[in-house]
């Protein structure tokens, strides 16, 4: 029997007397893609959070490859479980400052040919390379960041309604990274709204007020 790469166990969250989520359960396998869905406001955002190290739970644990998530020191556990955000963050001032800081903290030389290949997987040319990042439109700096997370291949990718606002061209770009990382073995764990996300996944979780209502 394969082990769970993520089991979820009786996880909670409170903040200020304020319960975000309660009674959390479920386990992902390696490489299976799950989607979370439920209302706005539901908790589903919270919940990746809590995988990606991003927020504590309050009850319950998460396990992580067999392991408390608490015991992993956290640069190598982001490493291993990426978080992509629904609002694009870029620094620096180029697509190449981005494109580099994967190389710059696991203290590798940085490769200008893979960093050409992850821009031409998303229909980036390599002359945005240069690009500063106050120049590229909405679209552009949702796929520069998630390629970002994507040089270097993760275990477990999260992605946190990352198609939203795009135009219908750049999210089949999207959806296509997201296959052709789900045939590469990559768990993902996604939030989304988007029908063909949610018809594309293997399994569907749903949250309502902080709960577990359905799972499909």
């Amino acid at each position: 029997m394969v082990e769970a790469i993520f089991n979820i166990q009786n996880v909670g969250l409170t903040v200020s007397q304020r319960t975000l989520l309660a009674n959390i359960s479920f386990k992902v396998a390696p490489g299976e893609f799950v989607t979370i869905t439920g209302p706005s406001g539901s908790g589903k955002s919270t919940l990746l959070l809590l995988l990606a190290t991003l927020l504590t739970p309050t009850e319950g644990q998460i396990i992580f490859s067999g392991q408390p998530q608490q015991e992993y020191e956290t640069t190598a556990y982001r490493r291993m479980v990426s978080y992509c955000y629904q609002q694009p963050s870029l620094f620096g001032e180029t697509v190449e400052d981005n494109l580099a800081f994967p190389f710059q903290i696991r203290q590798k030389p940085v490769n200008h040919d893979r960093m050409i290949k992850a821009l031409a997987d998303v229909n980036l040319p390599a002359d945005m390379l240069t690009k500063n990042i106050t120049e590229l439109s909405g679209g552009e700096k949702q796929r520069v960041a998630l390629i970002r997370n994507l040089i270097f291949t993760p275990k477990v990718l999260l992605l946190d309604e990352i198609t939203t606002g795009l135009d219908a061209a750049t999210k089949d770009t999207v959806h296509q990274v997201m296959a052709n990382f789900t045939k590469q073995g990559v768990t993902i764990i996604t939030v989304t709204h988007d029908e063909s996300e949610l018809a594309a996944a293997d399994r569907l979780i749903t949250i309502v007020d902080g709960r577990m209502e359905v799972t499909a």
